[in-house]
């Protein structure tokens, strides 16, 4: 049973991904504004998040210099907080099912930028390095033909009542993404808000050396997010009647992706890297395409383009092709650490015979006793 705990949490963990796009997008159709609801889903995660911070980690408090604080800001602005604004833009743009194939180019675009940022090296001289290379540009084409190709449609249940209950029919839902300018709008912002999120991920490992503890880090991250979100929020929206949240699905949006997205996601994905690392992880980030694809037909009535199944597919075809370079080079790399222990092992074990023998031919011969 041990065996099948990772299996099982990687699926609850793209189950929960493919909630939260299935959510924010119908908090979206039913007329809430994306800097409003991200906002309250920043405060959401600070209100949950900040207790557990302080009951696990309040003997780790570390000093937070002026130049770390200022790292953690920027690092919310523009990972955390422009990248969700941006995302939910892009969302109310397109679709649930998009904004789950976009996830898939994460890996890819962080690995890109690892690159630029010289904190990946890229070698072409050896399959991995050719693998890789290979996974991102299968990941470009893919994303090319998410934001450039829509093809036929399919209508997986016809025309049926929405479960959310939203106001929008399905023949204005449809007209609303007919448009191409729409669409492709929607997938350059969707490219940038992943670029962003990636970049955060890069950047975030030299910060958190200077502050170290991990729940506190992330509680600040979104304490400021909170507070830039906020700033935002107040400035593109001013109807009191769009703060309203109620017994709705806004609601339960909020909620869902500021608790359980943020605290349920953090621990599980914690306890998959620790038993099976994070490429495993990273490949089962797929399912929550899967997952959001049948989801949205059923809950939102989106209808699926054969542009999204095939961009869909190369995205997730780049996504293991740079995974098993990157799995590989690993794999290399550890060998290489066995190999190079044994090597200076057996010269440790080679070095203390020889001074044993010099030992033994510099002690004085023993005396015999007639």
């Amino acid at each position: 049973m041990d065996e099948k705990k990772p299996y099982l949490a990687v699926i609850l963990i793209q189950a929960i991904y493919a909630g939260m796009f299935l959510l924010s997008k119908a908090a979206f159709n039913g007329g809430m504004n994306n800097f409003v609801f991200v906002f309250y889903r920043q405060a959401a995660a600070t209100i949950f998040i900040a207790p557990l911070a302080l009951f696990f980690e309040w003997k780790k408090v570390v000093p937070l210099s002026f130049v770390t604080f200022c790292k953690i800001f920027l690092l919310s602005l523009f990972g955390i907080t422009l990248s969700l604004d941006i995302h939910g833009m892009a969302l109310v743009y397109t679709s649930a099912t998009l904004a789950a194939a976009t996830t898939n180019c994460l890996p890819v675009i962080t690995f890109f930028l690892a690159v630029l940022l010289r904190k990946e090296v890229l070698k072409l001289r050896t399959a991995a390095g050719v693998a890789k290379l290979s996974g991102i540009l299968v990941c470009m084409a893919g994303a090319a033909i998410l934001a450039l190709y829509r093809g036929p449609q399919f209508n997986l249940l016809g025309h049926h009542h929405h479960l959310f209950g939203l106001p929008k029919t399905q023949e204005s839902y449809a007209h609303d993404l007919s448009s191409s300018k729409t669409w492709l709008k929607g997938c350059f912002l969707f490219l940038v808000s992943t670029t962003l999120w990636g970049l955060w991920l890069v950047l975030q490992a030299p910060v958190m050396k200077s502050y170290p503890p991990k729940l506190l880090f992330t509680t600040l991250q979104c304490l400021f997010s909170s507070i830039q979100s906020f700033a935002i929020a107040i400035a593109f929206e001013r109807d009191p009647d769009q703060w309203k949240l109620g017994w709705n699905v806004r609601l339960v949006a909020v909620a869902y992706c500021g608790i359980v997205v943020t605290g349920v996601t953090y621990y599980l994905q914690a306890c998959v890297i620790e038993m099976k690392g994070p490429v495993f992880l990273a490949m089962s980030t797929p399912l929550a395409l899967i997952i959001t694809m049948l989801s949205s037909a059923i809950l939102l009535g989106e209808i699926i383009g054969l542009g999204s199944v095939l961009g869909g597919t190369l995205l997730v075809g780049g996504l293991y092709s740079v995974l098993w370079g990157k799995g590989r080079e690993q794999k290399i790399m550890n060998e290489g650490s066995t190999l190079t222990a044994e090597v200076d092992h057996i010269k440790e074990c080679s070095e203390l015979k020889e001074a044993a023998a010099a030992a033994i031919s510099k002690s004085p011969p023993p005396l015999l006793i007639v």
